[in-house]
């Protein structure tokens, strides 16, 4: 796997860039990765402003893409992980969401297809149709560095091409493999209740899930307390019950 083995530290890596996450989010981010994984770690997070970040997590500045804004700031910034280079960081990362909750072991992200460069969760959102959602996935430091390489070379035909980065990544990506279906899971396909029973009913976690993804709104901090922010005439189906689970999980 890289150039990883079984004694080497686990290795995880998270960006924070702009106001929409706090320190807060990293902070949690990390005491869930500790709390989820057996053995020595190493915790880094890319970002543009470090304060507040616990002292444990190593920083890095958040790198960025010679692409047009508003697309610069928006989830193609993270296609700068394929860079040949990457602040001296080598082998195999789990790259994890900021807005993840981590609810269950994180130990066989690191075994499961050591020789794979690439593996990623499902989008379920698209399932069935080979494209990954990038809230969790691992990669290998230097490989697939065509990604970026293309991005920065062609970014009209890109952009104009693909909707959003994971599809770009999908599509073009070398040997792509899927975690089990059932370690990543998505809150609103796969917690949140059938409409209407949501009115009544509260968000589950499923047994087998390792990680839940929370891609838009609610957020984690607005779905424990039972918010999911919508337009008013949205609200007929955009509603859900507290999901108290969330809070033994989610915490520093």
């Amino acid at each position: 796997m890289g150039e990883s083995n079984a004694t080497s530290p686990k290795q995880f890596l998270c960006m924070k860039w702009g106001s929409l996450y706090g320190a807060d989010y990293v902070n949690t981010l990390y005491a869930m990765v500790r709390r989820h994984c057996r053995g020595d770690l190493r915790f880094v997070c890319l970002t543009d402003d470090r304060s507040g970040i616990h002292e444990a997590i190593e920083c890095h500045p958040c790198p960025s893409v010679d692409i047009p804004a508003p697309f610069n700031n928006r989830g193609w910034r993270k296609v700068s992980l394929f860079a040949t280079q990457l602040f001296g960081l080598t082998g195999d990362w789990l790259y994890l969401d900021l807005d993840v909750v981590v609810v269950g072991d994180l130990d066989d992200f690191f075994d499961f297809s050591p020789e794979s460069p690439f593996v990623v969760m499902q989008n379920w959102t698209q399932a069935g149709k080979g494209i990954g959602n990038t809230s969790v996935y691992r990669f290998r430091v230097g490989h697939n560095s065509h990604l970026l390489a293309n991005l920065l070379s062609d970014s009209a035909t890109i952009l104009a091409d693909y909707r959003n980065s994971q599809t770009y990544i999908s599509r073009n990506v070398e040997a792509m493999k899927f975690w089990p279906d059932e370690w990543c899971v998505l809150f609103k396909t796969h917690c949140v209740p059938r409409w209407p029973a949501r009115f009544w009913q509260s968000p589950t976690l499923p047994k087998s899930a390792r990680v839940v993804a929370f891609p838009g709104v609610p957020n984690p901090h607005q779905a424990v307390r039972g918010e999911w922010p919508a337009k008013a005439y949205k609200k007929i189906y955009k509603t859900i019950r507290p999901a108290h689970w969330i809070a033994e999980h989610w915490r520093e």
